[in-house]
């Protein structure tokens, strides 16, 4: 008997409406995340969840560069946080460039994923998420 997959529940934080798009599709498709909220930037996250602080969500995805508060910056409010320090914080971008991923992981994110080159690959990226947050959250 195979086991019932735990859907991780997600924020994902996304600047660009047609990523949003495929983000979504892909990852409802994948039935291995609930996604709670799709927002903007950084600052639109920490308003989000300051709001809701009984719903905090299993795992952040958040892309890198975004207008406001960035990526990079979320990761390191969220280490900082008392609160929010037990999320975990995957960023994602189209960059593939080393020292970009390496200053990422320093801050503290979770893991570096470099984005999909087409829609179709998102259902990949979906189930390399999975596996990310399934061994960071312990499942």
């Amino acid at each position: 008997m195979k086991d019932k997959i735990r859907k991780i529940s997600i924020v994902v934080v996304e600047n660009d409406e047609d990523e949003q798009f495929f983000i979504k599709q892909q990852f409802e498709a994948s039935g291995l995340f609930d996604i709670q909220a799709m927002l903007k930037n950084g600052d639109d996250l920490f308003e989000w969840m300051e709001a809701r602080p009984g719903q905090l969500p299993d795992l952040i995805l958040s892309d890198l560069n975004m207008p406001g508060m960035n990526g990079r910056q979320i990761v390191r409010e969220i280490r900082l946080s008392p609160v929010y320090s037990k999320i975990p914080v995957v960023i994602t971008s189209t960059s593939t460039v080393k020292q970009v991923i390496d200053d990422c992981v320093d801050d503290g994110a979770a893991a570096y994923l470099v984005k999909p080159e087409t829609f179709i690959d998102y259902g990949a990226f979906a189930a390399q998420l999975y596996q990310i947050a399934a061994e960071k959250l312990k499942l």
